[in-house]
């Protein structure tokens, strides 16, 4: 064993000895903990961005996009929130040790469904500082060790933000080793990571689908995690223009480049003449590139022309594929053709073709007249979240507190014995 993997087993075996008295903490001190680090964000603001500063600099010399610029960088008001996150999850019930379901059997005894801590969370993530804090507030919450490895390209910022929250958090009563971030950039060690069965329950990856898919193929840790998120935004021929009209913009326009952004705009071909050259106009005129089919083409100004490979693409950009459909079975078809089971909305006053959008669309997060954008742990009152699924067993959609956990049977009796 070389002298890197020796040392990341040594580090890790403590996180999973930590583990164990991580299940140990009750309600009000790990929401001390919360609170204690809640604060030293606010108070550790300066130092914060410094080191973000940093990072962005470096990112714009290499010359990265507009969108991960804006994924990484840090300002007074993101810090806040951060803080308020970690409120926020202080004040969710915590779920270890609820028996959420139970029953007596005929000889008497009483068997109960309980949760508990996975035990040590994995999470591999890039860019976005504020997972950093979003996630140890979360593993904390929900009894949970955590193995956090962040991109090169955050990497002073993660460094300060973790040893603001560990400093704080060892005070308020964390256990140590509790917490635990990777500070070594090598992707040898991240592959290391991913071999630890045994150690790490679970691995969640953050980040673009390149490094989603890598993950897959390499961990032998059970993963979570969602490859990309392709969104739409369906407008009904029944649907309130003025309505789709802000609900378009916002899904698209907002916060272009993560994950629960529209990429993909459908329209019904009985309002498209009304909707779409007052819609793009309004895209175009906040930077969209509109890439659209013949008939939005010849409907509307401007337009690019769409390729295939633009349906199933996550632009995660100032960038937006536009279809006109002939009816609600079309656009269906359409999502589960090249859609990624995200996030996925229907503007429509149509009460059954609502229902029927929510039935038939097979996504982790499905909207009637709302923005794509709320696919969130913080919106979804869940405080933040260690990321979204579109995985089937286990956790759909937002992970929050709840999601992680899993559960055991306990078992009370009085003699009983099998015959």
């Amino acid at each position: 064993m070389d002298s890197m993997k020796k040392e990341l087993y040594e580090t890790v075996k403590k996180v999973k000895d930590a583990s164990c008295k991580m299940v140990l903490l009750d309600t009000h001190i790990k929401n001390t903990i919360l609170l204690a680090m809640s604060k030293a964000l606010v108070k550790n603001t300066v130092l914060i961005l410094k080191a973000n500063k940093k990072d962005v600099a470096l990112s714009m010399k290499k010359g990265r996009t507009p969108a991960i610029i804006d994924r990484l960088m840090l300002n007074e008001k993101r810090i806040k929130d951060m803080a308020k996150c970690l409120k926020e999850i202080a004040l969710l019930k915590d779920p270890v040790g609820i028996i959420e379901q139970s029953s007596t059997t005929e000889n008497g005894l009483f068997i109960g469904k309980m949760k508990v801590p996975i035990g040590v969370v994995g999470i591999i993530y890039e860019a976005r500082p504020n997972v950093t804090s979003d996630c140890v507030g979360l593993c904390i919450k929900s009894g949970n060790a955590i193995v956090l490895r962040g991109g090169s390209e955050s990497i002073n910022s993660n460094i300060a933000i973790f040893d603001i929250l560990n400093d704080a958090g060892l005070k308020a009563g964390l256990p140590k080793d509790s917490i635990y971030l990777l500070t070594n950039t090598d992707r040898k060690a991240v592959d290391i990571i991913l071999s630890m069965t045994g150690l790490i329950d679970v691995i969640i990856p953050r980040g673009g689908e390149s490094l989603i898919k890598e993950v897959v193929k390499k961990a032998k840790v059970p993963v979570i995690k969602h490859y990309k998120g392709v969104c739409h935004v369906y407008v009904d021929e029944d649907a309130d223009l003025n309505m789709a009209n802000n609900i378009v913009f916002n899904a698209k326009v907002q916060r272009p480049g993560v994950c629960n952004a529209m990429e993909t705009l459908l329209v019904h071909e009985h309002v498209a003449a009304r909707f779409l050259p007052g819609i793009v106009k309004l895209l175009k005129d906040a930077g969209v590139e509109i890439r659209g089919d013949k008939v939005t083409k010849r409907i509307a100004k401007g337009v690019v022309a769409a390729k295939e490979s633009d349906w199933p693409k996550e632009y995660l950009d100032l960038i937006l594929s536009v279809r006109v459909v002939k009816d609600i079975e079309q656009a269906i078809e359409h999502i589960k053709k090249y859609g990624s089971n995200h996030s996925d909305a229907i503007v429509t006053d149509n009460y059954e073709n609502g229902l029927r959008f929510i039935k038939e669309v097979d996504s982790a997060c499905v909207y009637i007249n709302a923005s794509t954008r709320f696919t969130d742990g913080n919106q979804f009152g869940k405080g933040a979240e260690m990321g979204i699924s579109t995985d089937k067993l286990h956790a759909r959609g937002p992970m929050g507190v709840e999601e992680l956990t899993t559960y055991k049977y306990v078992i009370f009796g009085n003699g009983q014995v099998r015959v």
